[in-house]
């Protein structure tokens, strides 16, 4: 996810009380959360969610992995590699639940309360809420914690935040904030989401600056042990403030939990599989499919191998086009380079079958755009025809869909390479000497994929060799994790594996992502440096959707636009996650739509005994 822990993706929201609760002068009342559409899940008084177990015991250590190294436990800002795992101490004004698309309850405040055009959102604050030092979470804090995200925090931030215009105390625990620019009614909840910081502890110390100092939070955990670059260590609150809370009921039951880092993955799933690790979540499926096989703990029974179905957006993953270099600005030339990409022959040969391509921004999904536009509904029609003359003309006449062989390696390929090497003819490039050279310049045509995994360079390497097939050199370099991040941050590639998480309900993230304004900011995920005014009307258009159905039909029309500009070449997705884990769990019954909740996983004492040695040694310490 880059340097910081994203946030989800939200929008179109609806503010939901009881009837009971709602005022007068077009004002809905104060109430326990907020609900994108229709009625909140959970009333008032619910105990738990229902996807935990409310009694699940607490105790025993879990151990995780990290890939590369950390030296700073400030995951706020743009400077340093963050230590994994800093989430656990902090809480937010609000909490997600993970079975519904987008909802969110009270957790710092007790009670939330907007007014129908959801142009503002106050919160009171609960009185039981405290700092780890015993200090009560105030309003001060919520109001620090807006500013210094904005004003000192990664790109990211500024995006997301971007719409308050005024955040102030209105009572003893009441913090209100009041939104400016167009009609967004995903802001209250994204205002739920506000991580919040402790102002004491921060206003005598340096927020932008990288620190190995462990800060304050308020959150089930504290960092107990830092050993820099190696591993991270957090001990359970005991007196946590919000334990009983519904919505941390039967969650956080490990009393500690450490983030042992590895080299590279290759690495850490071998110290997995010895038993130095407690759980694995496998993103190869390769690895998934031959090396779990002959381990003798998973023939016992001592380590499981499941697949977890979820009901998430699949996002989009793809080799990036790097707009910012001037080889990749005509997108008849990205169009082209797609072409040599054979997904077939890689799902075939490397993959095990396992993935499905994938042909959307917001794929798995209603948010994807699907067909001819044509045939779309009305509302999607008529926003683009707005932007004819600033979209590719394909929009309006093609249904989208990557370029596809026979999985064979050759006659499907050969056939995708010849109409890439017409486009690239009409685009002003030819072969001389099996080189592709400018008709112009003479220049050749080369660039660089940049990796951080070497589990990357089998699929970068077969795109490659059929990149130079058309003439092009395309070298192959994987850095480590530093130096990714430094030149990710500073759009220094010419091409990147890049990957977007999407939700249920897009909204404000997307300005990060697509918008001509992150183009210009490093940091942010405009990665392919998409400056495109079309688009940009199209961010804010789903942001500001005033419904569920207006919502989908805007996130199609942004869909179409992004697809048809050839900014990336799509990769993959898979409708489940891969996870093995030794034997030692307890788990509720329920996995919900947004997929298998972990920290409402508990260690059984009864199968913890049956690990034996195992269990005793990799969780000693």
């Amino acid at each position: 996810m880059g340097r910081i822990a994203a946030l989800a993706a939200f929008s179109a929201l609806t503010f939901i009380t009881s009837a009971t609760a709602a005022s007068a002068a077009g004002t809905n009342g104060p109430a326990h959360g907020i609900a994108m559409h229709g009625a909140l899940k959970y009333p008032a008084d619910f105990k738990n969610f229902d996807y935990v177990n409310p009694n699940a015991p607490k105790g025993g250590t879990q151990i995780s992995s990290a890939t590369g190294t950390f030296d700073s436990l400030n995951g706020f800002i743009i400077q340093g590699n963050p230590a994994a795992g800093m989430g656990l101490i902090y809480d937010s004004l609000m909490e997600s639940a993970a079975d519904e698309p987008f909802t969110q309850y009270c957790l710092i405040c007790k009670t939330v309360e907007t007014p129908d055009d959801r142009s503002w959102v106050e919160f009171t604050l609960r009185e039981e809420a405290r700092w780890h030092d015993g200090k009560p979470i105030s309003v001060d804090d919520v109001i620090f914690s807006a500013n210094v995200l904005r004003e000192q925090g990664a790109p990211f931030y500024r995006f997301y935040y971007g719409d308050i215009a005024t955040v102030e105390q209105t009572g003893p625990r009441k913090v209100k904030f009041t939104f400016g620019g167009r009609p967004n009614p995903e802001l209250p909840l994204i205002i739920g989401q506000l991580t919040i910081l402790p102002k004491h502890y921060w206003e005598s110390r340096e927020f932008a600056k990288s620190t190995l100092d462990v800060p304050l939070g308020s959150g089930p955990y504290r960092v107990s042990n830092v050993k820099p670059g190696r591993s991270i260590t957090f001990e359970r609150v005991d007196n946590y403030w919000a334990k009983d809370l519904p919505v941390k009921a039967g969650r956080h039951n490990y009393q500690s939990q450490r983030f042992e880092y590895f080299r590279d993955r290759t690495v850490a799933r071998e110290a997995f599989k010895a038993g130095d690790l407690d759980l694995w979540i496998e993103n190869s499926s390769k690895e998934w499919a031959t090396a779990f096989t002959n381990v003798p703990a998973v023939k016992d029974g001592e380590i499981r191998v499941e697949e977890f179905g979820h009901e998430r957006t699949a996002g989009m993953q793809g080799f990036v086009f790097n707009l910012r270099k001037p080889m990749f600005q005509d997108p008849k030339v990205r169009e082209a380079l797609t072409m040599a990409f054979d997904f077939e022959w890689s799902n075939s040969n490397l993959f095990y079958n396992a993935y499905t391509r994938t042909d959307s921004f917001f794929d798995n999904s209603e948010l994807g755009s699907r067909g001819l536009l044509k045939d779309a509904d009305t509302e999607e029609r008529e926003i683009l025809e707005k932007y004819r003359s600033q979209l590719p003309e394909q929009v309006f006449t093609a249904a989208f869909k990557p370029p596809a062989t026979d999985g064979s390696g050759t006659r499907g390929i050969r056939t995708n390479l010849r109409q890439a090497a017409k486009l690239l003819k009409e685009t002003g490039w030819q072969v001389k000497d099996e080189k592709l050279v400018n008709t112009e310049t003479g220049e050749p045509f080369q660039f660089e994929i940049l990796l951080v995994s070497p589990a990357f360079e089998r699929i970068a390497l077969p795109y490659k060799r059929n990149l130079e097939r058309l003439g092009i050199e395309a070298s192959v370099r994987t850095v480590d994790t530093s130096q990714y991040q430094n030149r990710l941050d500073d759009f220094d590639y010419d091409m990147v594996v890049g990957s977007w998480g999407q939700s249920q309900s897009p909204g404000n993230e997307q300005r990060n992502y697509w918008s001509s304004e992150a183009a210009d900011r490093p940091g942010t995920q405009n990665l392919s440096g998409i400056q495109n005014p079309a688009i940009d009307e199209l961010v804010e258009l789903v942001i500001t959707a005033p419904d569920r159905n207006s919502l989908v039909q805007r996130t199609r029309a942004l869909d179409r636009a992004l697809l048809w500009g050839f900014y990336i070449v799509p990769h993959w997705h898979i409708p489940h996650d891969r996870l093995a884990f030794w034997n030692r769990y307890g788990q509720p019954d329920v996995v919900p739509a947004q997929g298998v909740v972990l920290d409402a996983w508990w260690v059984d004492t009864t199968k913890e005994t049956s690990l034996g040695r195992r269990a005793n040694s990799s969780n000693g310490g």
